[in-house]
């Protein structure tokens, strides 16, 4: 496989919650910061983005510099993922009311999706706008660096002339949405992972924006072919002399060109990667402290709980109490 092939088979965006929204013009509504990336798409009716207007809502009303924020339209087959989860808000016009998401009344429709709405209930008579939300767990041990060099939003508008594959789940989503088939919520959340996938594998392939240092890092033959061994084995004894062997340079040469380009040592991007794996296979895998451990190159439960310690400031334990309860 090329190398972003490969990182991206570590990618996983896990669903934590999906929302059907049925909103009725005039509306605003605000979702706050969150740790989990944000996702919407829009199966009727036209609505403005406003990215960093989650928290704008004063007494049920935008504030004034709503009227010069920079919003985004989202019209009818559009789909957009915050990755970051930076607050914002959806509002049918500038001047809308908004009300955060947690103030609506939902409605269970299975384990993972609920309904909120807030209008008519004939959308294709009344003029509501339908969108599918959801929050999800941005797992990227492999590309994890890049989630902060992310933009704000993400569009699927500008990926659909590269990747034309889109457009049939665009169509599919927009079919669940306008029916009430059995089994459309689950369907509709699957659809929305895989899209969600596929706008973030259409930011790294199309050059990721101003990430210039791991755009340089993944194009490098080279350097990739140190970065891909990493991560193949990360709990290998990796030494600075095997992995300037991977590039074929010298000790000081491949040191010299890993910090330039990732930003940090050889050795603490092993260290960073190794939690990662250690927080997504303890935390949301359920694999035990003594199963991990070895994994990732630590000879003994002990070493590896003061390794992690000292990196994340918890310990594994915290980590896996987390994940049951979870």
């Amino acid at each position: 496989m090329d190398l972003v092939s490969e990182l991206l088979s570590g990618m996983r965006l896990r669903g934590a919650s999906y929302s059907k929204l049925r909103l009725a013009p005039p509306f605003g509504i605000g979702f706050g910061a969150s740790p989990d990336a944000h996702f919407h798409f829009v199966s009727a009716g036209e609505l403005f983005l406003w990215p960093g207007g989650g928290g704008a809502a004063n007494n049920g009303t935008i504030a004034r510099e709503a009227a010069a924020a920079d919003m985004t339209v989202l019209r009818c087959g559009d789909a957009v993922l915050l990755p970051r989860g930076d607050e914002h808000a959806l509002v049918s016009a500038r001047g809308a009311a908004v009300r955060s998401y947690e103030s609506y009344k939902t409605v269970p429709l299975c384990s993972q999706v609920c309904m909120l709405e807030d209008g008519a209930r004939d959308a294709r008579d009344s003029g509501d706008t339908l969108i599918f939300s959801g929050r999800l767990q941005f797992e990227m041990d492999t590309l994890h660096p890049l989630v902060g060099l992310m933009p704000q939003v993400l569009s699927v508008r500008a990926l659909l002339g590269a990747q034309p594959e889109l457009a049939p789940l665009l169509a599919a989503m927009e079919r669940e949405m306008a029916t009430e088939r059995a089994g459309a919520a689950g369907i509709l959340a699957r659809l929305a992972d895989v899209v969600a996938a596929s706008i973030v594998r259409g930011w790294v392939e199309s050059g990721c924006g101003d990430a210039n240092g791991w755009v340089e890092a993944l194009r490098d033959p080279r350097l990739g072919r140190v970065i891909a061994a990493l991560h193949r084995d990360p709990g290998r004894n990796w030494t600075i002399e095997e992995m300037a062997m991977q590039m074929g340079s010298s000790r000081s040469v491949f040191a010299e060109r890993f910090a330039a380009v990732t930003g940090m040592t050889p050795s603490r991007y092993l260290l960073s990667l190794r939690m990662r794996l250690a927080a997504r296979w303890i935390g949301c895998d359920g694999q035990s402290i003594d199963q991990v451990a070895p994994r990732l190159g630590y000879g003994s439960r002990a070493a590896f709980s003061r390794a992690y310690k000292r990196a994340t400031g918890t310990s594994p334990g915290q980590l896996r109490r987390a994940g049951a309860t979870a």
